[in-house]
């Protein structure tokens, strides 16, 4: 079943990636909304990544040299995180990768849990799908990578902030699966990694974390909640099979309790941010998933994830960071508009998903 594709979303979507591209190459997470006027290597990561699927390898690259001149300028400072980590010590604010900058790649400045190893390894999956995808790699970036991928190989059993800025306490799954799904993308790039200790030691051992239980896949060892950022195992990153017992089983759950009746997706059952509302960007991360699954009808719900995203998009074309329409605590909807408005619109990653989701599904239309 085609989908009702909005004309002009896939043009919007990529004028407000261009306009949101500085001329250092980072991408602001959001223009307008004030807590978000920073570049994350998360969001990026995901945009370029999406830019390389519609062909737009010039913008991709410009963030990926942007984000080697922050990792090679923050060298000194990742070489002693490197040590304190292998003591089991969490690196200082000046020594560790944060993951928000100013757009001119400066660290951020307030009251926000920074200390984040999802960012970079994402980061390195994405110079990998640039790569394939036809991208030229620098020597700068290739440093680049050489020297993440060990600051991520010393860093992962650490506790940090997820993948949603929340309980820098514990080591979070979603948070292990992006640095091995970067790891794995390293030793692609630099093949002689995979032999070092450092790296590939890492990369059995976090395989080894993961393994550890049975059942789904969960917030953190020990939690008994799913999250619908662990989607991002298979779709993007391509590092657990769809059919893999435990992903099928954090899947299932992920449609018995995330899903509204409207095919808007939730980040987990206990998020009270704005609300705990829906989020387009993990409505597209289901939809590729679906497209890797082709479970009968899944197609055609891959398509709805699409047009539920369309729905989301104002007069303008342009898509929101969550909507409340379903909102799991509306009662918290109140105060965080009154601390921060409403919820970030046009947010880039909300616009990058939407075109990452589309490709695919044009890619298999012209199959």
């Amino acid at each position: 079943m085609p989908s009702t594709v909005r004309p002009d979303l896939c043009e919007v979507s990529l004028r407000v990636i261009a306009a949101g591209q500085a001329a250092s190459g980072a991408f602001v997470a959001s223009p307008t909304f004030s807590q978000y006027r920073f570049a994350w290597l998360r969001d990026g990561a995901f945009i370029a990544e999406a830019l390389d699927l519609v062909g737009e390898l010039g913008r991709a690259a410009r963030f990926h040299a942007w984000v080697a001149g922050i990792v090679l300028g923050s060298a000194d400072g990742l070489e002693r995180a490197i040590v304190k980590a292998r003591s089991g010590e969490v690196p200082s604010t000046d020594e560790y990768l944060h993951c928000r900058y100013g757009i001119d790649g400066s660290r951020s400045e307030g009251q926000w849990h920074t200390f984040q190893l999802d960012g970079p390894g994402i980061w390195l999956w994405a110079v990998a799908h640039h790569a394939r995808h036809g991208g030229h790699l620098d020597d700068a970036v290739h440093d680049a990578v050489r020297l993440t991928a060990r600051y991520l190989a010393a860093t992962w059993p650490l506790p940090c902030a997820d993948a949603w800025e929340e309980s820098p306490e514990h080591v979070h799954t979603s948070t292990l699966a992006a640095i091995r799904a970067g790891l794995d993308a390293a030793v692609v790039l630099a093949p002689d990694l995979a032999g070092e200790t450092e790296v590939g030691g890492t990369r059995a051992a976090i395989s080894a974390r993961l393994a550890t239980s049975d059942g789904p896949y969960t917030k953190w060892q020990g939690s008994h909640s799913v999250d619908a950022s662990l989607l991002w195992m298979v779709a993007p990153y391509g590092s657990v099979a769809v059919s893999e017992p435990r992903f099928a089983a954090t899947l299932a759950r992920i449609e018995d309790e995330l899903i509204d009746a409207d095919g808007g997706l939730h980040r987990y059952r206990e998020d009270t941010f704005y609300g705990g509302g829906a989020w387009p960007v993990l409505a597209a991360a289901y939809g590729r998933v679906l497209l890797r699954r082709r479970a009968p009808g899944d197609l055609e719900r891959a398509h709805a994830a699409l047009r539920w995203i369309e729905a989301q998009a104002d007069a303008r074309g342009l898509l929101p960071e969550q909507v409340a329409g379903c909102a799991f605590a509306p009662r918290h909807i109140d105060e965080w508009r009154q601390r921060w408005g409403e919820s970030a619109r046009p947010l880039l990653w909300s616009h990058a998903a939407y075109l990452a989701l589309h490709a695919e599904l044009e890619t298999l239309g012209r199959g």
